[in-house]
């Protein structure tokens, strides 16, 4: 279940709760009892190594020469 963060506008209270994507836009009482209050806009970042349809970085260009590569220079 997600989980939203809102502002509380009377006291400045920050808080979050969680509720089903379909009440996302209901509005939220804060933990003080104040009705006025905002949904913040939060952001969600993924980070991490493996996980389905990754795939690995491709692997860079070796061989002999001056270069660096095989070109024959």
């Amino acid at each position: 279940m997600p989980r939203y963060e809102f502002r509380c506008r009377a006291c400045g209270d920050t808080f979050e709760m969680n509720r089903p994507m379909a009440e996302a836009t209901a509005p939220a009482s804060c933990p003080q009892g104040h009705d006025d209050t905002v949904k913040l806009l939060s952001t969600v970042a993924f980070t991490g190594r493996g996980g389905a349809g990754v795939a690995p970085a491709p692997a860079a260009p070796s061989g002999g020469g001056c270069c660096g590569g095989s070109c024959g220079c």
